[in-house]
Order: structure tokens, then C-alpha cells, then sequence
């Protein structure tokens, strides 16, 4: 919880108070709650503007905050999850299938956090091994092959850094799809709904387009790798955060992202119903069809781009 959210729960608590005060007393506090009401409004409105890079990246690392599989849901119709990448096992950190989106068959592939700890065990806190990395690869040839549009969703810290991930080429699988999706003969939609982390979101958002969540992050390097890497001292991942320009609103200005959703007031978590429907809405206003008709086109436009990044971060 966020210092200015345990600030407005005590609010809230003195609400509830008032309000049962109220009731046994049967006397009328509705002036007070008014304006303790009128309070907690200003102070989110407040803090939701006044927000560090460093308060943005807590945000989008609470387990609190909507999965992949929540927006799945709650976005697209006739959803069938497909698994494994025929070569070693299935990833749960990856997940993926074909889906309607508002009629139109459509790919879906997206990083999977888990809801409470046990999950997130199972899904290796939403860190793919190269089988995750793989199977995303293997869905989206089977999009390009049967002309379906790619909408990818991005929340991972990263890729696995473990011995093993290494040995069945962690390295290889995400440049591949790099690669691969550069130029990939369909339209693809990269959203970053959480936690946009180093080459393991990279592999999911070689895109025509990237959007982030209002309160998401999209960096390199997490800022207290950053930190401990350039300072030797992890303490000062506060400082690195604002540094490493890891918001939604610095990327965007800075021309890396094409759009920030908005979030629902104090973030997505708090509606996940409002915040689907909002990338829902985002969604069905691209011309899929009209891209998929200049495919080559749309193709040298995503090359481009991404040279451009490219020389501007060089």
C-alpha cells in the first residue's frame, strides 16, 4: 500500500466511525463526512498527480494490480489459451491463445503474474524461461500465417536469470523474437500494463504501436539494478528511477511510446471493469484491417521506428 492510500484508509476509517456514531446517537454528521469526503478526493487527485517514478514503480508491482488473464476476460470473447513451445515444456509465466476482439480473431499473448504468492511461485513472478519466449514466437508465426492481429501484453521485471534459463538459451530466445517480430507480416499492439522490465518485455514489444498504463513502467534495467550497477548501492534506487525515465508520461514525451491509457483514479487495481474497458475501447479503434491490407507498408513503418529508438538511445 502506498503512503498516501494508508493516509486515506484511516480517512475512510473515520468515516465508518462517524457514520455508526451517528446511527447510535441517531444525531446527523453528514456535514463532517462531507467534508472528510471532500478531503480524500483532493488528497487522490493530489497525490495521483504529484506521483515519483520510484511511487509509480510500487504501483505497478502490486499484486493487487490486474494480470493478463484478468484483462483476457474481461476484453475479448472466446478466449482458447494455447501451451508449450514443441521443443521443451510449457511456460506458465507466458500465456496465449486466439480470442474475438469485438468479432475479429485476434492473437493474444501476455506475461502472467500470479494473484497471491502461491501463483506467483507457479508463474515465476511473471519471469519467462526461453519455452516462454518460444511459445509467444510460435503464436504469433501461427498469427502471421492466418492473418490474425497480435495484441501483446507486457508485465515482467524480466527474464529468468537462473543457470537453467541460461543453458536452454535465454539469450537466443529473446533476441529471436526480436528479430522476428520486427518483421512479422501482421499488425501488433504492445501494451504495457505493469511492470514493462529489460529484455524480457523487449521480446514481447518489437510493435507497430506501444501503450502504457497511465501508472506502468518501461525501462532497460529495474532502477535498483540501475542503482547497484552505477553506484554500488541499491539504496539509491529512488534516485536512479528518476534518472533511467522509466514512466509512461517520460517515454512518451521522449517518443519511445505512442499512447498512455488512462487509469482509473488510484490506478487499476481499483477497477479493473474501468480499466478494461478502456483499453478495450483503444483497441477496437484500430484500423486492423486497413493494416493488414498495406501489410508491407505497415512492416517498414515498425522497422523504422524502431531504428529510430534505436539511434536516439545510441
Amino acid at each position: 500500500m502506498l503512503d498516501y492510500e494508508k493516509d486515506i484508509a484511516e480517512l475512510r476509517d473515520k468515516i465508518e466511525d462517524l457514520r455508526k456514531f451517528a446511527q447510535e446517537r441517531n444525531a446527523d454528521f453528514s456535514d463532517e463526512i462531507g467534508i472528510l469526503e471532500a478531503k480524500i478526493a483532493k488528497m487522490e487527485a493530489t497525490a495521483l498527480t504529484n506521483m515519483s517514478a520510484m511511487d509509480k514503480l510500487t504501483l505497478s508491482r502490486m499484486i493487487e494490480r490486474p494480470t493478463t488473464l484478468d484483462y483476457i476476460e474481461k476484453i475479448f470473447d472466446d478466449f482458447i489459451e494455447f501451451h508449450g513451445d514443441r521443443r521443451f515444456r510449457d511456460d506458465p509465466s507466458i500465456v496465449g491463445g486466439i480470442a474475438r476482439l469485438n468479432g475479429m480473431p485476434v492473437t493474444v499473448i501476455g506475461h502472467q503474474k500470479g494473484r497471491n504468492t502461491k501463483e506467483n511461485v507457479q508463474r515465476n513472478f511473471g519471469m519467462p524461461n526461453p519455452e516462454g519466449f518460444r511459445k509467444a514466437l510460435r503464436l504469433m508465426q501461427q498469427a502471421e500465417k492466418f492473418h490474425r492481429p497480435i495484441i501483446c501484453f507486457v508485465d515482467t521485471p524480466g527474464a529468468d536469470p537462473g543457470i537453467g534459463a541460461e543453458e536452454r538459451g535465454q539469450g537466443e530466445a529473446i533476441a529471436t523474437n526480436l528479430m522476428m517480430m520486427s518483421t512479422m507480416k501482421t499488425p501488433i499492439i504492445a501494451v504495457v500494463i505493469g511492470e514493462g522490465g529489460s529484455g524480457g518485455a523487449l521480446a514481447l514489444s518489437v510493435a507497430d504501436e506501444i501503450w502504457m498504463l497511465e501508472h506502468a513502467i518501461y525501462s532497460i534495467l529495474s532502477p535498483e539494478g540501475f542503482a547497484s550497477i552505477l553506484w554500488k548501492d541499491a539504496s539509491r534506487a529512488r534516485e536512479a528511477a528518476e534518472r533511467i525515465k522509466i514512466t509512461a508520461q517520460d517515454l512518451h514525451k521522449l517518443g519511445i511510446i505512442d499512447k498512455i491509457l488512462p487509469e482509473p483514479v488510484g490506478g487499476a487495481h481499483k477497477s479493473l471493469d474501468e480499466m478494461a474497458a478502456t483499453i478495450k475501447e483503444y483497441l477496437i479503434k484500430v484500423p486492423f484491417t486497413e493494416r493488414l491490407g498495406n501489410i508491407d507498408e505497415l512492416v517498414k513503418e515498425r522497422y523504422d521506428k524502431y531504428r529510430k529508438i534505436g539511434v536516439f538511445l545510441a
